[in-house]
């Protein structure tokens, strides 16, 4: 069961959050449609940097928020913050793409299981967030399938905590950060698409790059776009209308989706793997509980000023 707010914005927010979920679901596909086609990580990487920065563009003009991108433009300590939350998601983007294209995809969604744990205890060491006592049981879960994960593999899930510490670092960032999501996310591309173009104009010079080589390539390599800008300000749109239990309980649509791929695909699945997973599992229902209690005075206060349906 997923909760909603009372409202006539619930339901197209729960909506916006599920195909945001979906969409990220299903991008491993996306980048191994690629990568059949010979495109490697980084070339796939500069072009997801270069084709996002129209698409952020046209959100924001939607928005109006124009001027917003103006004043962050001219804020030294916003443009820093925001250099380095672009260092982070590049970071992040290019380890999931390498990542799906050598047969990883159990490994990232690991990663993407342990994310929202990990938020949970760098809120309370950052911001001084309260933790409960479920949140502990959540976050001791998660700990026992990283190390039964490290035991099933000889070593510790790398790709798994790069991608759960990249993508909660730069969460952080952006909450540090006096920028809307659409502000932060165009600006962002736009820094690092200087670098992406220069890479794909030396691919391209060089002619081992693919944009323009097929019509399957330029199509995929375009659609790095929407499939990067779409889906975070679907997330933005829904976060601010629905309640935190729903995406609490959404938010692992995205891994899930990835660990069945990866299971379909033949990825190796051992017993102790799979007790792992059963561990983090168990944390993220712990979680989604969790946040489902604390939102529920929320919910009621919530009842009694809108009227019933």
């Amino acid at each position: 069961m997923i909760w909603a707010a009372p409202g006539s914005e619930s339901r197209p927010a729960l909506g916006a959050a599920i195909i945001c979920y979906l969409i990220w679901g299903i991008v491993p596909l996306v980048f191994q449609a690629m990568g059949r086609l010979g495109i490697s990580p980084w070339e796939i990487l500069a072009n997801r940097t270069v084709w996002a920065a129209p698409v952020a563009l046209l959100f924001v003009l939607t928005a109006r928020q124009g001027p917003e991108v103006m004043r962050a433009l001219r804020t030294p300590r916003t443009l820093a913050w925001l250099a380095l939350s672009s260092v982070l998601i590049a970071g992040n983007w290019g380890i999931y793409i390498w990542a799906v294209n050598s047969g990883r995809v159990l490994e990232t969604a690991l990663g993407y299981y342990i994310n929202p744990l990990l938020g949970m205890a760098a809120g309370a060491l950052i911001f001084n967030e309260k933790i409960d006592r479920l949140g502990y049981v959540a976050i001791g879960l998660a700990v026992l399938g990283v190390a039964v994960q490290a035991l099933a593999a000889g070593g510790l899930p790398v790709v798994s905590l790069a991608l759960a510490l990249s993508f909660g670092g730069y969460g952080i960032l952006r909450k540090r950060v006096a920028a809307s999501a659409q502000t932060g996310l165009l600006i962002e591309c736009l820094m690092l698409a200087v670098f992406g173009l220069a890479y794909m104009v030396w691919l391209q010079h060089t002619g081992a790059g693919h944009f323009a080589s097929s019509l399957p390539a330029t199509a995929w390599l375009l659609a790095c776009g929407p499939f990067t800008a779409v889906p975070l300000v679907l997330f933005s749109w829904a976060a601010r209308r629905i309640p935190l239990s729903s995406l609490a309980f959404l938010q692992f649509l995205g891994p899930t989706s990835g660990f069945i791929i990866g299971v379909m695909q033949g990825e190796a699945l051992t017993p102790l793997r799979a007790a792992s997973f059963v561990f983090i599992w168990g944390g993220a229902v712990v979680f989604a509980y969790a946040a489902f209690k604390r939102s529920r005075p929320e919910l009621q206060a919530t009842a009694l000023v809108e009227p019933a349906e």
